[in-house]
């Protein structure tokens, strides 16, 4: 069936277009959302009410293709991966990979209107990939894909531990509670020296 795009949708068409789509497709997606119109008499005029605001969006849509066509024409991408010593990289560069890189930079650009070959890039190297502007307007971005360096951790060898007697800790133990017993001083009893004392006094003293 016939309908009326209200809205730009990528990639069916642009406000005002009519095409063609399925039944179902309109009744149960773009009409439930108003990004289309039904093809009557008076959806036609209402579009037509429009149609000058719509061409004026249009023009305006071309001039910033035409400035960012501009900057992408002369930008050179780097984009570092993880490779190997012969070039091969651990993955691929692919569409959603430049757009992210993109956004770095200050590009906001859908994925899929970026087109590369093949499946993406796969070695380091220089390329080219294809951004689909507004209309038939293209740009084409320059790629420089880099090999990342990755920095090895120096590999420290451990020695086996040793092999000796097992240690008895309770013997440790034993053993330092009798060098402190040891070092404990203790007590003496001193007798007196009577050597010097006359007998009669010794006699006294012995008595006590």
């Amino acid at each position: 069936m016939k309908v009326i795009l209200n809205k730009d949708l990528t990639p069916l068409g642009e406000e005002g277009d009519v095409k063609e789509v399925a039944k179902g497709y309109a009744r149960n997606y773009l009409f439930p959302r108003g990004l289309a119109l039904p093809f009557t008499p008076r959806m036609i005029k209402l579009i037509e009410g429009r149609r000058a605001q719509i061409e004026e969006r249009k023009e305006q849509k071309r001039l910033d293709a035409r400035g960012l066509k501009e900057k992408l024409d002369t930008l050179e991408l780097t984009i570092t991966m993880p490779a190997g010593a012969n070039g091969r990289l651990y993955g691929a560069v692919t569409n959603q990979t430049i757009t992210d890189e993109l956004a770095k930079v200050g590009f906001q650009i859908e994925r899929k209107r970026i087109e590369i070959a093949g499946n993406g890039f796969k070695a380091v190297g220089k390329y080219k990939a294809t951004v689909k502007l507004y209309e038939n307007q293209t740009a084409e971005i320059s790629i420089l894909i880099a090999a990342q360096e990755i920095k090895t951790e120096p590999v420290i060898s451990k020695s086996a531990p040793r092999r000796g007697r097992r240690v008895d800790h309770r013997s440790e133990v034993k053993e330092s509670t009798e060098t402190s017993a040891a070092a404990e001083p203790v007590a003496q009893t001193i007798e007196p020296d009577n050597s010097d004392v006359s007998p009669s006094v010794a006699a006294d003293l012995a008595a006590e």
